[in-house]
């Protein structure tokens, strides 16, 4: 097959696939979970159901995809504040601010039963370690620059972060996520000088 024409089909398929995910999402954000049908996802991305049935098996596989999407972009958005210039403590704040405010906003997305649904599995274990792991690499090297604590593993300090800033997700406002995010900070003994 030349080549022209193999991009052309993957990009028809990708695009095929993107309406899917984001009328799937769309209709069950709408609606609720139990109330959207393989039907109604085809008709809203505009293609046939024998079509979306060559993509995906059910609605719940839709959303699964569909979450996996959400979280890859969230991973990217805090990989990038990791790699700002700067001082590690200043990109520790804007990396754990970000994560928080995830949180918070997933907080005000969807239902328990959504949130049941989708916030279970490997990827959502693997999206838990690349967390860890991205908070950790920041906590070592603030820590090597004495910016905060060192009397605790960096691994139990980012399990830490990342547990208590899932807390976010059932607060009130942005002001309390602020608040969280400073006794997070405090927590890790980030100086004020690094803030």
């Amino acid at each position: 097959m030349p080549k022209l024409w193999s991009e052309t089909i993957d990009a028809h398929r990708r695009t095929v696939r993107d309406a899917i995910l984001e009328a799937g999402w769309a209709l069950v954000t709408e609606r609720g979970l139990m109330s959207v049908t393989m039907t109604q996802i085809a008709a809203k991305a505009g293609i046939g159901r024998a079509t979306l049935y060559k993509y995906f098996p059910d609605v719940e596989a839709i959303l699964a995809a569909q979450h996996e999407r959400h979280v890859a972009a969230h991973l990217g958005e805090l990989t990038v504040l990791r790699e700002q210039p700067g001082a590690a403590g200043q990109r520790l704040k804007a990396v754990l601010e970000r994560y928080a405010l995830i949180c918070y906003h997933r907080g005000r997305h969807g239902t328990e039963e959504l949130g049941a649904l989708l916030h279970r599995g490997e990827h959502v274990a693997r999206a838990e370690q690349q967390l860890t792991a991205l908070f950790g690499e920041l906590l070592v090297e603030a820590a090597a620059t004495g910016e905060l604590r060192d009397d605790v593993p960096a691994d139990e300090l980012a399990s830490y972060c990342l547990h208590a800033l899932a807390a976010a997700g059932g607060l009130p406002t942005e002001e309390a996520v602020d608040r969280l995010v400073s006794i997070t900070l405090a927590g890790l003994g980030l100086s004020d000088s690094a803030t």
